[in-house]
């Protein structure tokens, strides 16, 4: 326990330091099963994802963060089998059980090693058979990112907003959405001091929608339309 604790202390403070850049381990999964699937994960590269390096290197100059280049992310290997779901209820004893189930599966996937105080491992089961996915999540202890996305080359974009936003939950950012979906004021506004606010012009990227109005918002496109917001940059201690 004292090990484990030790170990999670120090990826708290090393992956939020920033002093280099994080390496972030992209490990596809065949989710559905299908051909389909296996052909678009094969057809996977790097450069898939550098669009997340680009768009953090420039919200990191917006906060004068002298590291430049946040992140490193590159595609690992595919990974033969699904992580544990996320309980759907809020069943303490559940989800503390499906957290060590998950530690468990992560460390058979990808063994640990020292490098973890600064790789980030983010698991994406891509799936072409279902309308709505099952729910994302990143944890800041093990930085582990769990993302279901569409193995489609047409969402790309969107999985990689998903992806940057599981990425940041990693480094102590927060979601900053209702239980509805839609973002919350002022925290879920990627400037909440606009004038006219509505609206709003980007997606907080904890948030992942554009405010047209108290009650509306719709779904960014691709990581251009997305900004880090003072709160969420505080929070992952670009600044103070």
């Amino acid at each position: 326990m004292v090990t484990i604790f030790a170990i999670s202390t120090h990826q708290r403070i090393y992956s939020r330091l920033w002093h280099e850049p994080l390496d972030v381990i992209v490990y596809p999964i065949n989710g559905d099963g299908t051909l389909h699937t296996h052909n678009y994960i094969q057809s996977l590269t790097d450069n898939d994802f550098t669009e997340i390096d680009r768009w953090i290197s420039r919200e990191a100059e917006r906060f004068d963060l002298p590291q430049k280049q946040p992140l490193q992310t590159r595609l690992g290997h595919q990974v033969k089998s699904d992580p544990p779901l996320l309980p759907t209820n809020n069943n303490v004893a559940a989800i503390v059980w499906w957290g060590l189930k998950l530690r468990w599966w992560v460390w058979r996937n990808t063994p640990d090693s020292e490098s973890n105080l600064r790789r980030v491992r983010v698991f994406v089961s891509f799936r072409s058979d279902e309308a709505e996915l099952p729910h994302s999540v990143g944890l800041q202890k093990g930085l582990i990112g769990v993302v279901h996305a569409f193995s489609d080359p047409s969402q790309n974009s969107q999985n990689n907003i998903v992806i940057a936003h599981e990425i940041l939950h990693t480094v102590g950012a927060t979601d900053k959405y209702s239980y509805f979906g839609t973002p919350l004021y002022p925290q879920g506004y990627a400037n909440p001091h606009r004038q006219p606010l509505y609206p709003q012009r980007y997606a907080e990227i904890m948030a992942g929608e554009i405010p047209t109005s108290s009650y509306s918002s719709y779904m960014a496109e691709s990581l251009r339309s997305t900004r880090i917001n003072t709160i969420t940059a505080r929070e992952i201690a670009w600044i103070e």
